[in-house]
């Protein structure tokens, strides 16, 4: 997802609303505002009108949103990717915030065409004059390239092909990276990823890479890569299993945050972390009421084998806090629950630091990357103490399913005021501006903003 070099022969695009168009058609060459009103145009937001200025230059009038500001989306310039016909574009009068309209505009052209030719040829868009290009163009291909990895289904896009695609990134800009398969898990004390990958096909593994100076920020990412679930013996209806392809939304949502990070030469002691598994059925899957000792020491009895994410998540979260990083995030497609409390839209997030929180919070609203701080309720983490065992994966109770999956995470962190995580949906569940429909990448701007910032107040001070 590209913008093109500025041309003053693409045609220009003005942003009017509904209240200050009257006032602006008065000032329109008579031939365009005749044809505004021949045509019906009244600015209404979404609406086009394609005239010619007092040049005989054609023109587009778009219809922005109006004036109150709750009422506005920051991404609804992103319909002109989806209105306009093909041909060169650039912004005119009107536009607010000309970079975030240009990668409103770039996230909405977005199409997944690995199986099938795109219908339309997508129209293309000048760069805005004063805005920086290449840091648009990186976002925007960071997010196409976690947007591919979701929607690409399993048949190609299995354990073997996630873990590839993520050395590939790391081997692009030089990382050290390394890679463990299968029993060599258990050899290096990863066995409840093990445990749930060892009934599939292919084997369970962890993808490990690290970039960047020694004397950088040290941030530490973690996703989840549950290629599909099937939910293990504890299986899925079919209706609940049918977007289980997206479940390894953790792992390309942190490609993704990596991705912007390593190509915007950010200073930074990046290392990812991807335990990679498919949860599936045979005659070794994990069973319910098994009962495993984590990398951590922590023994977990299965309460159900459909709370798989959180168990691979605790062996490389362990691990992470084995060298203690700045900020440790996880990301993870794990619970039904947030999406009942939250809906498909808002992540829910958790940390054990309020100044966090408040600075995650202020970054998704300054990018349009929208998530909500959920509590780490100290009062129900006695629900996961196990009877037989240190813990288990689940509660007995229907109740607080996001927030006693974040408490589980939380045994497992060395250091809660430097973690946070997300439990992300990935996926649109219908087109709107900025977000077409199918997989989506979440929380990984704001991230991105919040990180570079954390990196330069570091390298700032004396």
């Amino acid at each position: 997802m590209k913008l093109e070099d500025w041309s003053p022969e693409a045609t220009a695009i003005d942003f009017v609303n509904k209240e200050d168009w009257p006032e602006r058609r008065a000032k329109l060459p008579e031939p365009t505002a005749r044809l505004a009103e021949l045509s019906g145009f009244e600015a209404k937001p979404g609406s086009l009108l394609f005239a010619p200025d007092a040049d005989g230059a054609p023109r587009v009038y778009f219809g922005a949103e109006g004036r109150a500001p709750k009422a506005r989306d920051p991404f609804f310039a992103g319909k002109l990717a989806t209105a306009l016909p093909k041909g060169l574009y650039r912004f005119g009068d009107g536009v607010d915030a000309p970079a975030q309209a240009a990668l409103a505009f770039l996230l909405s052209t977005y199409s997944f065409t690995c199986y099938k030719a795109p219908k339309r040829e997508a129209p293309r868009l000048c760069a805005p004059q004063g805005v920086d290009r290449a840091r648009i163009e990186r976002i925007a291909g960071a997010v196409g390239l976690g947007r591919d990895l979701v929607n690409t289904p399993t048949n190609d896009m299995g354990p073997e092909a996630l873990a590839e695609a993520a050395l590939a990134l790391g081997a692009k800009h030089g990382a050290k990276t390394r890679v463990i398969v299968g029993d060599a898990l258990l050899a290096e004390n990863f066995p409840l990823i093990h445990a749930v990958g060892r009934a599939a096909a292919q084997a369970p593994r962890l993808v490990e890479f690290e970039h960047g100076p020694d004397d950088g920020l040290r941030v530490t990412l973690v996703g989840k890569g549950v290629c599909f679930d099937t939910g293990g013996l504890d299986i899925k209806p079919s209706s609940a299993m049918a977007l289980m392809k997206k479940d390894m939304g953790g792992a390309a949502t942190t490609l993704s945050l990596a991705a912007m990070l390593l190509e915007g030469n950010a200073p930074v002691r990046l290392r990812v972390l991807l335990p990679i598994v498919e949860n599936s059925i045979s005659a070794s899957a994990f069973r319910t009421s098994d009962i495993y000792r984590s990398r951590k020491g922590l023994s977990v009895e299965i309460g159900n084998t459909d709370a798989e994410g959180r168990l691979i998540l605790a062996d490389a979260l362990a691990y992470a806090s084995e060298t203690p990083p700045d900020l440790l995030f996880d990301f993870a497609t794990l619970t039904g629950a947030a999406r009942v409390a939250l809906g498909p839209e808002i992540p829910p997030f958790y940390t054990g630091d309020d100044a966090l929180a408040q600075e995650i919070a202020r970054q998704a609203g300054a990018v349009n990357d929208p998530v909500w701080r959920m509590p780490l309720w100290d009062s129900y983490d006695s629900g996961l103490d196990g009877k037989i065992s240190d813990l288990v994966n689940v509660t007995s109770g229907p109740f607080a399913g996001s927030i006693t999956a974040a408490l589980f995470l939380r045994r497992f962190v060395a250091d809660p005021k430097r973690w946070a995580h997300f439990d992300v949906y990935c996926w649109n569940p219908s087109t709107k501006p900025g977000r077409p429909e199918g997989g989506e990448v979440q929380a990984a701007r704001l991230l991105y903003e919040l990180i570079e910032a954390r990196a330069e107040q570091r390298n700032a001070k004396p």
